[in-house]
């Protein structure tokens, strides 16, 4: 398979599990058990802008490193991001978490806009740092009825989707450029000021 098919593949792929979640009603038993969590797990991500960029730059951001940075990358940051969903179930206290989220936006969609050439090791450890960030919010908002496990699987799945869909279009428009600049550097750059603006409470 050629990388455009794969690119194509992955992004067509993740964008419609990510409409079924949507669109599909949570479960024929609703408030009960397992897939209560994991349902409420699974939209918690899709649900939030913030999580969304943020997902997909981690996405775009490995697509960018390639070789093996496109699934180390977005594993440490699933990795990272359960054990903060897991600081927050224990009630383990994480400050300026909002903060976090926000800064993870903005300093991962200017790592894709410039074209960081950072050491796959580097990478992952600064996605990872940012995944506590989220991963703890995901578990803050944890629904008190809600099996642990089956949510932070929820949550993990569904920001694995989204990783998918930020690498497929970082492989997808990876050719496409204005000058210098290709087409994945300008959603880095709209990734960046979008986090700017979640700052400033702009949006």
């Amino acid at each position: 398979m050629t990388t455009d098919k794969l690119a194509r593949w992955i992004g067509t792929a993740g964008i419609a599990a990510i409409a079924f979640v949507l669109s599909t009603p949570a479960s024929a038993h609703v408030g009960t058990g397992e897939a209560h969590g994991f349902m409420h797990g699974l939209s918690h991500p899709i649900g939030g802008l913030d999580h969304v960029l943020a997902m997909v730059a981690v996405g775009l951001l490995a697509a960018n490193l390639g070789g093996r940075a496109m699934w180390l990358v977005p594993a440490a940051f699933v990795l990272m991001m359960a054990a903060g969903g897991a600081l927050a179930m224990s009630h383990v206290e994480v400050p300026y978490v909002e903060l976090g989220i926000a800064a993870s936006v903005v300093v991962l969609g200017l790592a894709v806009a410039l074209r960081l050439p950072l050491p796959t090791m580097a990478a992952m450890a600064l996605v990872g740092f940012f995944a506590i960030f989220h991963g703890f919010a995901h578990g803050a908002e944890m629904p008190a009825d809600a099996s642990g496990a089956s949510y932070a699987a929820g949550f993990m799945l569904a920001t694995a989707l989204l990783h998918a869909i930020g690498i497929g279009i970082g492989l997808a428009v990876a050719r496409i450029r204005t000058g210098s600049v290709d087409a994945s550097q300008l959603g880095g750059a709209a990734v960046s000021i979008a986090g700017v603006a979640l700052i400033g409470g702009w949006i």
